[in-house]
């Protein structure tokens, strides 16, 4: 071995018997954390979220560079997000104005629900399962989720009934697309009803709904890109084990290394309530300054 490596066997002996420094033991522990992290979690950490789920669980300082340098070392990277299906138009019976307008920040639970539904397919049959959400804008916690073999109006229904009969008392402001069950009559009665004012995005603006577009995204590139269902009820209890640990397990860094469920059960019993505000995404403020630039100056000319 050492011939080949070009290395003398009095070096190599030398650095055998040598006594490991601090650094490199705990450059071990590190590793050994690291190879156990990624395997329990699924392969879906990167360097910054293992970096706070190692310092969390273990109450320790490590700096994200170290993580990120061990991670290297170890050939372990988080999943890449696949790009999610085309927009389908429908035609609405009902319509509202996009009263959220992408503000996404919420003071208490409970004031925004933004809503919407993706797709999975089950490997080789190609039998579909959707999968109707309802996520909380102040905590990022799924208040009420359904999963169905249809795409139809009880799917969104049941969704919205689980939701009101975990909170009663709610009355957010609903925001969705504009699909063809949030857009049809009946369910806007049942918005009134329970006193909901509701809002939708424009059309194929996704963005307008975009913490439960990054849901999805989550749950695909950390669940579902991750394996071949086969049948239709191993992805659904997939699909409800995930959620589960989203709510109850899923550290995150906006809510100081809480989880959603964390965050929001301690808001509704406190008397006061953590605020967790929402960075300004700088690269927006750019586009809009330029774009506003652009036609400050087409109008003078």
């Amino acid at each position: 071995m050492c011939k080949t490596i070009d290395v003398q066997r009095s070096s190599y002996y030398k650095w055998l018997k040598r006594t490991e420094t601090l650094d490199e033991i705990e450059n071990h522990q590190l590793a050994n954390i690291i190879l156990e992290y990624d395997e329990t979690f699924g392969h879906i950490l990167g360097y910054r979220r293992m970096t706070r789920w190692i310092n969390q669980l273990n109450h320790k300082h490590y700096n994200k560079k170290r993580v990120k340098r061990m991670m290297k070392l170890l050939g372990i990277q988080s999943i890449i997000r696949r790009k999610k299906s085309k927009y389908i138009k429908s035609t609405p019976e009902v319509t509202a104005e996009n009263l959220l307008d992408r503000d996404f920040n919420a003071s208490a639970p409970n004031q925004k629900w933004v809503t919407d539904i993706t797709e999975f397919k089950v490997h080789h049959t190609g039998q579909k399962l959707y999968l109707s959400a309802i996520i909380d804008l102040y905590d990022r916690s799924i208040v009420a989720y359904e999963l169905s073999g249809r795409n139809d109006n009880q799917l969104v229904f049941k969704t919205f009934e689980k939701a009101i009969s975990e909170n009663p008392d709610a009355t957010p402001l609903f925001h969705s697309d504009r699909g063809f069950q949030y857009t049809s009559k009946f369910f806007k009665i049942k918005l009134e009803n329970q006193g909901l004012t509701q809002s939708m995005s424009r059309v194929s603006r996704c963005i307008d709904s975009g913490p439960i577009e990054g849901f999805w995204g989550i749950i695909k590139s950390e669940m579902y890109y991750l394996h071949k269902f086969e049948t239709i009820q191993t992805l659904k209890v997939a699909i409800e084990k995930y959620i589960h640990f989203y709510n109850h397990s899923r550290l995150q860094e906006r809510f100081r290394d809480q989880t959603p469920m964390a965050v929001r059960k301690a808001a509704l019993s406190g008397a006061t309530i953590p605020q967790f505000l929402i960075k300004e995404n700088m690269k927006i403020v750019k586009y809009y300054e330029s774009l506003n630039s652009k036609q400050t100056l087409s109008l003078n000319a």
